[in-house]
């Protein structure tokens, strides 16, 4: 039940009357019953996984809260009889009992997520270097796993580090796991905000209801009139490798960036809008990132909440562990800045591989993610040179031309390093890239090349108007929401804005037979 099919909005057209019609009390296990349809509506068997992360998760952080409980009545009663070695010895020994656990519900969650999402690809190599059958073929990717996966884990980790309690209730964490819009594809979010949320009681809202709206009409907009089309084009290049080279291959990284912006951020609109719509508050995922003057910033402005649990999960508790810390010491006679830079430039690696394996289980994913690590860390060491050149040129560096040069220069860069989500294979990947400079085949781009993918004149005219459309907003936006200003202007301009938006979605949205239409890019993440 993807967000772009008849389906979807009817279940969240009886949903709502539904939420809000129950008593109060009951709200949160209508959300829960409505999550479980949902879910089944993607697989039984995906709803198993999912039942079993919910569990083991729970068990582990009743577990946490306990051992926490009993360790502090325990080197209570030892303070006046033991020594300050022995009482240390015994908190030892509850870390330890308490990291066990932990260690093993991460395995036992994390391998499911490996099993379903490199099971295929792990029989597909094993096939080719022994000889034998290929394995894991059977295995479907369940909606939202990844998602909902590093949200509850970010959940585990939380009460294990004794930042919030554990939730005392299973049914109250399982509906947290699966509530609805974020199995799409996200964001990922943390317990004590999204969580808390969604167990309270909710009153219907009119003018919430219809700020929502807007925002879930806006990502069906963006979805439907600009990601799927561009989709169309961006395919076609993609599945000719020798056909479009040269040209065709800046053609498609333009394409494919104004795409996948529109597709993603669509479906977050979408997710936010229905999370508003029910009242509950979902982060936000995206904050203007192609207007990023550096890939360092672009990375702070889009998926932000997967950054977000990287950095905080993985990425800090590493830079700063004793055995990080035992590197740094042993690599002082190379200079105090190689010992200050160990850490810093093994855990960003380490982050930026396990972001691109995330992304996929195919080679091109891994090398998308260690180059962004690698540009990321060159962009700080010369982070010296841009200062002196920011010195010496002031007037230059604080001009409006430099300024979009830098956002240019960011774009451009970053499309260039997503040319490989667009093949299969690395080798592809690299040589259509370096064709745009040795192949130099524009009067075949311009001169009926583009008219070739699949799009005619009309289709390129509206998807330019939907790219100009996301950037004028963007641009508004940056004093303030678009949103929070059309509802001041009042509820019947409001509703007319809406209604122009479904019209035009309507009228030019690409969507077929049931109304549905290409699922979400990250949806296969």
């Amino acid at each position: 039940m993807l967000f772009p099919s008849w389906a979807f909005l009817l279940f969240l057209a009886v949903l709502v009357p539904v939420y809000f019609l129950v008593p109060k009390r009951i709200q949160w296990i209508v959300l829960l019953l409505a999550n479980a349809v949902f879910v089944c509506f993607a697989g039984v068997l995906g709803a198993v996984f999912l039942v079993v992360t919910v569990i083991t998760v729970y068990a582990a952080t009743r577990m946490f809260d306990a051992s926490f409980a009993r360790q502090k009545e325990t080197l209570a009663a030892m303070k006046a009889t033991h020594t300050k070695e022995e009482r240390k010895s015994m908190r030892l020994r509850f870390e330890k009992r308490r990291r066990i656990v932990l260690v093993l519900t991460l395995v036992l969650n994390f391998g499911i997520l490996f099993a379903l999402k490199y099971g295929a690809a792990i029989g597909r190599i094993s096939a080719n270097l022994f000889g034998t059958e290929a394995f894991g073929q059977e295995l479907a990717l369940t909606m939202g796993i990844s998602f909902y996966t590093f949200s509850t884990v970010g959940y585990l980790f939380d009460v294990y580090r004794e930042s919030i309690p554990a939730e005392k209730n299973p049914f109250r964490l399982a509906l947290f796991t699966s509530f609805f819009p974020l199995l799409v594809q996200g964001p990922i979010t943390r317990f004590e905000t999204v969580g808390r949320e969604l167990s309270k009681p909710h009153s219907f809202d009119g003018r919430r209801f219809l700020s929502a709206s807007l925002r879930i009409a806006w990502g069906y907009w963006k979805k439907l009139i600009v990601a799927d089309r561009l989709l169309v084009a961006v395919r076609t290049l993609c599945a000719k490798p020798d056909a479009y080279r040269g040209g065709f291959i800046l053609v498609e990284m333009l394409l494919y960036a104004a795409c996948l912006y529109a597709d993603f951020t669509g479906g977050i609109d979408i997710t936010i809008g229905v999370g508003e719509m029910l009242g509950v508050t979902v982060e936000e995922n995206f904050f203007r990132p192609y207007f990023s003057k550096n890939i360092a910033e672009y990375w702070r402005r889009w998926h932000i909440t997967l950054g977000e649990w990287f950095k905080r999960y993985v990425y800090y508790p590493l830079s700063v562990s004793k055995p990080m810390r035992d590197l740094s010491k042993n690599t002082r006679r190379f200079g105090a800045g190689v010992s200050r830079r160990v850490p810093v430039y093994l855990a960003t690696i380490l982050v930026w591989a396990l972001t691109g394996i995330w992304h996929g289980s195919n080679l091109t994913f891994l090398v998308w993610g260690l180059l962004n690590g690698i540009v990321i860390l060159l962009s700080e060491e010369l982070k010296p040179l841009y200062a002196r050149f920011h010195v010496r040129f002031p007037k230059l560096t604080e001009s409006t031309f430099y300024r979009g040069f830098t956002v240019i220069r960011t774009v451009l860069l970053l499309s260039s390093l997503r040319i490989l989500d667009c093949y299969d294979s690395v080798g592809k990947a690299f040589s259509a890239f370096f064709s745009m400079f040795t192949t130099w085949n524009w009067g075949a781009v311009v001169n009926g090349g583009i008219q070739s993918l699949g799009l005619s004149c009309t289709d390129y005219a509206i998807a330019f108007l939907g790219v100009l459309a996301m950037f004028t907003l963007s641009m508004v936006q940056r004093k303030g929401a678009i949103r929070k200003r059309i509802m001041k202007r009042g509820t019947v301009f409001s509703v007319c804005v809406l209604l122009v938006l479904i019209g035009t979605i309507l009228i030019f949205g690409r969507y077929g037979f049931g109304f549905d239409a290409s699922q979400f890019i990250y949806n296969r993440f």
